[in-house]
């Protein structure tokens, strides 16, 4: 006897050829499991992220580091990778204020969201994944790296070397595209520093995203591989 938790799913298979359909064959019951939270229960995904509090404060580089080790590390246990990877893509989304695009992917995969959030999740399987809070959004003591071989003034003294591009800068803060020219041989950091002579937000407060990947401030924009028209997710901190 099949308990509550689970349902026979009957499976049939149906041939169609030249307009013309075929008997229909079963093949044999089977059972899968289904979360009583996931049956006939799901919701939107919340227009919100998680806020919480590291006990051991993290940099931007730490929490990166946790992010790619569950990441890398979940799909081998345990659930289906196609649905990690949808996670993985719409947790970004989320994060940088997509929710849109959070909601499509999630749709896409037929995710169910019983809470309305990644932190827990069922596939049309009824599989359950639990996304831990860290690889939702930022803690809220999130300690900011920041050179201090390079002066904190906004101003740009001297003109970076490298070529210029032309990229799309997507704030959290308004989902607006800032458009801005940057230079190939510069850093994410100096170009942090452009950013903030247009819109008055501190470097400190940004943390850039592309492709899914965080871009480290010592990291030079040639080595980002932009190229002129590309979109970066900057997701900006609370003041």
């Amino acid at each position: 006897m099949v308990g509550r938790s689970r349902r026979l799913l009957l499976v049939s298979y149906f041939v169609v050829a030249r307009g013309e359909i075929a008997l229909e064959s079963s093949f044999d019951c089977f059972a899968v499991e289904i979360s009583p939270a996931c049956a006939g229960k799901n919701q939107h995904l919340k227009t919100d992220n998680p806020k919480w509090r590291s006990d051991v404060p993290l940099t931007d580089n730490q929490l990166q580091s946790k992010r790619n080790e569950f990441w890398d590390t979940a799909p081998a246990f345990e659930g289906r990778k196609e649905i990690w990877d949808a996670l993985k893509a719409a947790a970004h989304a989320a994060e940088t204020h997509d929710f849109v695009l959070a909601q499509a992917i999630v749709d896409g995969a037929n995710i169910s969201l019983p809470n309305g959030n990644l932190l827990e999740c069922y596939d049309e399987l009824g599989n359950r994944y639990q996304l831990p809070v860290y690889c939702l959004s930022a803690p809220v003591n999130l300690v900011r790296e920041e050179s201090r071989e390079e002066p904190e003034s906004p101003s740009l003294e001297s003109e970076p070397a490298g070529l210029e591009i032309a990229v799309k800068l997507r704030l959290s803060t308004t989902g607006q595209d800032t458009r801005m020219v940057v230079r190939t041989g510069e850093t994410v950091l100096s170009a942090k520093r452009r950013l903030q002579a247009l819109e008055g937000i501190e470097p400190a407060r940004q943390r850039w995203f592309f492709s899914g990947r965080l871009l480290g401030d010592k990291l030079r924009i040639e080595e980002a591989k932009l190229q002129t028209g590309f979109v970066i997710q900057v997701v900006v901190a609370p003041s």
